[in-house]
Parts: C-alpha cells; sequence; structure tokens
C-alpha cells in the first residue's frame, strides 16, 4: 500500500494487480503504468479519490496506489480481467 512500497513490488515483479485512485496525479500514474506494463501487472482505475481508496482498505489514512501482491482466497484477479 502506497507509492515506494507499490514501486518496490513492481521492480520485483510480486505486484499482480495496482490500483490507482482518480486522483493519482499524472505523472505519477503514467510511471506506475510503465513499470506495470514491465512488470505485466494488471492496472485498475479506482473510481474514488484517494481518501475513498484508503477507507476501502480499512485505513485511516489516505492512499493513492496499492498493489495486489498476494490475492489470497478472493477472486479479484479474474474479476478484474472480466
Amino acid at each position: 500500500m502506497g507509492y515506494k512500497q507499490t514501486l518496490k513490488a513492481l521492480r520485483t515483479g510480486d505486484a499482480k494487480l495496482i490500483i490507482i485512485s482518480n486522483n493519482c496525479p499524472p505523472l505519477r500514474r503514467s510511471e506506475l503504468e510503465y513499470y506495470a506494463m514491465l512488470a505485466k501487472a494488471g492496472v485498475h482505475q479506482f473510481a474514488g479519490d484517494n481518501n475513498l481508496l484508503g477507507t476501502a482498505c480499512k485505513k485511516l489514512y489516505r492512499c493513492s496506489v496499492m498493489s495486489v501482491v498476494d490475492a489470497g482466497d478472493s477472486d479479484i484477479l479474474e474479476s478484474l480481467k472480466a
């Protein structure tokens, strides 16, 4: 969760999916999309702003980008492909 951790996960190839809020700065968004393309990770544009993305993750702080490293038992990766 967060920009630095997401970049680290993309560089190491651990990230399977990144979720970007709609108010993420354009330069940061394009950089993340470029790294995701190189890492062959999916990109999902979250419909809400960074306040809503942080709240959706049950955190009390804002988050403009997050990465999914391990989907666990959820079907988040398959549901976003469809």
